[in-house]
């Protein structure tokens, strides 16, 4: 191809050096283990960090541990609702043989019980009360009989601490509450909330650029001419991007000309923390973005091409600190591919790592599944459950067909150099 055509007179020699480069590395292939280890010798493992209220820290990663600063619950209160007694005063009580008691009033809820318990009486109480002083104990309403409105009788015995939830039962003051790397779940919020905690300092987002490119590709909202199609994967990427716990900034489709994928490329790395390009369909354009990348800044393009199907034309490259990816164009292969090296990159940026990462599955394969050796084959897989055990059925099709994806539930894992799974193997499911 003469690359001194559209427009591109006078890059010749940056054109030049750039392919001299790209043969170098062109389909060397690195697993993906290699090329992020490759990747994560350049970047900090320390993420900028910014001070959140609670009504946005959900999803937010914590950049330092968190310790309980007070006990939770702060006072002994009651788990049901009931009679606050003594436990020795109910021992031996049945139903043939029930234990009196007088009922000396009402535990107030929201404020402090300060009346005692004396020997042969009972406070109502209420779920959440506090435990009045010299009660041990609470029996549940459901194991009492009112005699009056000054007595009860107690059915069953109690043991004491019975019904009680003791304060610092929860969490005692200092206790460690979440790790540093931790992504905020609904009840991590709540349980802080419990504790007055109200603001957390939070890991900054990293801005994830995301430049579609080829000539076949429009806009979603588009409506395509013969031979083209509407672009999914800045789409679906971006989702992806989000789900981990980025912001993302789209870039748009840029054609298949050098001058104008460089542009938007060098415009993406100018205000973003990390770029994806998902490249067009055919070898030229993906020689063309692997030559783009590799002039970015240094130490350029770590790995081209990784072993895995669907997905091996990838590129992973750093350009002066900030990650670029070069992804494959069909949808499929881009979205397994964003999942095995640019979600791990986010969670670096992050500061969070694979305990945040959603469990494999355990599943028994529908179908046999030959492979190649030499690569890690994913392959998409509805789950469902027979007879007690969980079965994988193979969800086949071309890469280029994201409807694949919609009727599968994760992605068959399928080991480098297994040579196939015969039907019946435990597999190992990555779930969406």
């Amino acid at each position: 191809m003469d690359r001194r055509k559209d427009g591109h007179e006078n890059a010749d020699k940056p054109i030049r050096d750039s392919c001299r480069m790209t043969t170098d590395i062109f389909f060397q292939i690195a697993t993906p283990d290699e090329a992020l280890a490759r990747l994560f010798e350049h970047l900090p493992g320390v993420p900028g960090s910014e001070r959140i209220g609670l009504d946005a820290a959900l999803g937010r990663v914590t950049t330092a541990p968190l310790a309980a600063p007070e006990d939770s619950p702060s006072f002994a209160r009651s788990a049901m609702d009931g009679y606050a007694v003594r436990a020795a005063d109910t021992y031996g009580a049945s139903e043939g043989l029930p234990a009196f008691l007088a009922v000396d009033g009402e535990v107030p809820m929201g404020a402090a019980a300060t009346r005692p318990v004396q020997p042969g009486t009972a406070q109502l109480i209420h779920t959440g009360g506090m435990l009045p002083p010299q009660a041990d104990a609470v029996v549940m309403v459901e194991y009492t009989q009112p005699v009056d409105e000054t007595s009860v009788e107690v059915l069953r015995p109690a043991a004491p601490g019975q019904h009680v939830i003791q304060a610092g039962e929860d969490l005692a003051a200092g206790d460690p509450l979440l790790p540093a790397g931790h992504q905020l779940r609904a009840q991590d919020l709540g349980v802080l909330a419990a504790l007055g905690i109200t603001e957390i300092v939070a890991a900054l987002r990293p801005l994830v650029g995301v430049l579609s490119s080829g000539d076949e590709v429009v806009p979603a909202d588009a409506t395509p001419a013969p031979g083209q199609v509407r672009d999914v994967n800045a789409t679906t990427l971006s989702a992806l991007a989000r789900q981990a716990g980025a912001d993302v900034r789209d870039f748009g489709v840029a054609p298949d000309v050098r001058s104008e994928l460089e542009r938007r490329t060098r415009e993406a790395l100018n205000t973003c923390d990390l770029v994806v390009i998902s490249a067009g369909s055919s070898v030229s354009t993906r020689d063309m973005t692997a030559e783009v990348i590799g002039n970015l800044g240094t130490p350029g393009v770590l790995a081209h091409g990784i072993a895995v199907k669907p997905g091996k034309p990838t590129i992973v490259a750093l350009a002066d600190g900030k990650p670029v990816f070069g992804l494959p164009g069909n949808p499929v292969s881009a979205m397994v591919v964003f999942g095995l090296v640019v979600v791990p990159t986010i969670r670096r940026l992050l500061g969070t790592g694979s305990a945040n990462e959603p469990p494999r599955r355990r599943a028994r394969l529908a179908r046999s599944l030959a492979s190649q050796t030499g690569r890690i084959d994913f392959v998409p897989a509805a789950l469902q459950l027979r007879d007690d055990e969980l079965w994988a059925t193979p969800v086949l099709g071309p890469s280029n067909l994201i409807a694949t994806l919609v009727r599968a539930s994760g992605l068959i894992r399928i080991p480098l150099d297994a040579g196939g799974l015969p039907e019946g193997a435990w597999v190992d499911v990555e779930p969406f």
